[in-house]
Formats: C-alpha cells, sequence, structure tokens
C-alpha cells in the first residue's frame, strides 16, 4: 500500500509541475516584484552536489519592499522550508514567502535531484536530504534555524531534528505525517483516484487538482494559474522516481519521536486526502512539545488556499517567547 502511495504520487506531482510549467506565461504584478526585489540565491556544496538556494529578507520598518542590506544581517534565527515530495522551491506560494519575510530571513531550497539543485549516483534517503538540509545551514553560516516542511518536507524537517537537534530552533510540520506502519494512508476512495491514470491529459490534470484541494475550494477557484506559482526549473523524472523509491524504503520515525524537545507546531488541512490529518494527532502525541492546528476546509495543498493565514499561524507560533 505504501509504495503504491508514492510511485502514483509521482504521476500526480508531474502533472502539478505540467500546470505549473503553464502558469510561466502569467503577466507579473506587484507581488512577483516585490519576490524578486527581496531575494539572494546561489548554491551550497552538500556531500557529492551542489543544492541551490533562495533567501528572502525582513521588511524594514514602513518599507512596502524587503532590504536587500537586512537579508545576511538580520539576528533572529531563520526560518528554512523544505519543499515535498515532487516540489521545488518555486513552488512555495509567494503569498506566503511574503508574509514569513517580514519578520526573519526566509531561506528555501530545491531537495537533491530537484529544481536547480544536482544529482548523483548516491542512492536518495529522507537522510540525506536531511544532511542535505544541513549542509544548507552550514553553508550559509547559520548555527540554528527554525524549520517548517511540506508533505515530504515534513519527513525530512523530522531526520533533521532528530539526527542534529542543535541546530533546530523551532520545528513546524505541515500536511505531514510520521511515516512508516505508523502513519494513516489515504482511504480506498482516495487510492482509487490516485491510481487512475487514465484519460486525457486535462482529465488527469483534474483529478490531481480534485486530490490536492477540496472539492468546494476548486469551484470557487477553478483557474490553477491564479493560485498556483510559475516555475522555471527542470523537472527530470527519474529524479521524482528515485525519490518515490526512498519514500517506499524509509520506516518512519513514530518510536523515535518521544527524545525531540523542540517546540513543534502541526498543521493539517481538515480535508487532506493525501495525508489525512488524523496524522496530526499521531505526531501531536508522540511529540513531547507539540500542539496541532485544524485548518477547516483545507486540503493536502492548504499552503496554496491559505497562504496568508499560514504565514499567520506560522509567525504566531515563532514569536511567543
Amino acid at each position: 500500500m505504501i509504495q503504491g502511495v508514492f510511485s502514483v504520487l509521482a504521476s500526480v506531482f508531474l502533472l502539478m509541475a505540467f500546470v505549473l510549467c503553464g502558469a510561466t506565461a502569467r503577466a507579473g504584478g506587484s507581488e512577483d516584484l516585490i519576490m524578486e526585489e527581496s531575494m539572494k540565491s546561489g548554491f551550497v556544496q552538500a556531500g557529492d552536489v551542489q543544492i541551490a538556494w533562495r533567501q528572502y529578507g525582513p521588511l524594514e520598518a514602513g518599507s512596502e519592499i524587503p532590504a536587500k542590506a537586512s537579508l545576511g544581517s538580520f539576528s533572529g534565527p531563520p526560518l528554512v522550508l523544505i519543499m515535498g515530495y515532487g516540489g521545488l522551491m518555486e513552488m512555495w506560494p509567494p503569498a506566503l514567502i511574503q508574509g514569513l519575510a517580514r519578520d526573519r530571513r526566509v531561506i528555501v531550497f530545491d531537495n537533491r535531484g530537484m529544481g536547480f539543485s544536482g544529482s548523483s549516483d548516491a542512492p536518495y534517503s529522507i537522510e540525506l536530504f536531511a544532511e542535505d538540509a544541513l549542509a544548507v545551514l552550514d553553508g550559509l553560516g547559520i548555527e540554528r534555524a527554525h524549520v517548517l516542511g511540506w508533505s515530504m518536507g515534513a519527513f525530512i524537517a523530522q531526520e533533521l531534528v532528530l539526527r542534529h537537534p542543535r541546530r533546530v530552533d523551532r520545528l513546524i510540520l505541515l500536511t505531514g505525517s510520521c511515516g512508516g506502519e505508523a502513519a494513516i494512508w489515504p482511504d480506498e476512495a482516495t487510492w482509487k483516484s490516485l491510481t487512475d491514470l487514465s484519460g486525457t491529459l486535462e482529465e488527469r490534470i483534474q483529478r490531481m487538482l480534485n486530490n490536492l484541494f477540496p472539492q468546494d475550494w476548486l469551484r470557487q477557484n477553478p483557474d490553477p494559474s491564479a493560485y498556483l506559482p510559475p516555475i522555471t526549473a527542470p523537472i527530470i523524472d527519474a529524479h521524482i522516481q528515485r525519490q518515490a523509491q526512498t519514500l517506499c524504503s524509509w520506516p518512519g520515525t513514530r518510536d523515535r519521536l518521544p527524545t525531540v524537545t523542540n517546540s513543534t507546531l502541526i498543521i493539517t488541512g481538515t480535508e487532506d486526502r493525501v495525508i489525512p490529518p488524523q496524522n496530526a494527532h499521531i505526531l501531536t502525541q508522540a511529540l513531547p512539545h507539540a500542539r496541532a492546528v485544524e485548518i477547516q476546509g483545507g486540503g493536502h495543498g492548504v499552503m496554496y488556499q491559505e497562504p496568508e493565514r499560514l504565514a499567520g499561524l506560522v509567525g504566531g507560533f515563532l514569536a511567543v517567547e
């Protein structure tokens, strides 16, 4: 069951990438300008590959555009975002980045083999991806950071904090699970939809959207280019398949989570069909210092549905002394 889920999700995210690539012709607005003005980018070495990263900076008081000068000088812990399965750093919603970067540095990066990051023959694993995330911290001279992971990124974030607890300040797990046999996987109806690769490309894309977002929300938001950001980075099918194999072999973290002492915020959508919201309760019970927030009507793609609200939840959690 677990192996089948991730094998099929490879096709789902390839379809998502197709939609996002089709959005690249969208005209840029003031949001795109602010994102561009606030960004720095580069590469860090992670073992035998280079990992591509981008950094966004906090707003100066009274400024509408984040100040470039403050990107490297902000004194608080930065927030590192870890993308999910088959995803690229360009897929983070701009409104979410903007909301989070008003008060702190925000760093995103492409996982190994995705987007602008390199790959090698080294076997993929969630543990290796966590070491790549650590290499981003090391390469940017960051001793300690808040970490947010979405979907598979939540798996990576868990491994990072378990392997290097002193490098993580606060932890945010967004629509994630503990993985392995202890996790709750999609129900039969969702499984049937995920495994249905029949029909035209348009029909398959619609099924992908149906799995990421609740039906009521899709009826009110029928145009994917209005909420899915455009991408320019390359997508290599073979690397997504390697990620799928990695997820199939990952045993999960349930038995190790009680050793995590970091304050943790778990966010789930009540309508998440891909990683059901019951997984948030499993994580909350296993993590000693965790609390969960359920977003009513949120699907697996809740960060696209409610980017401003999500930024507020995360920002409030990080602001508490």
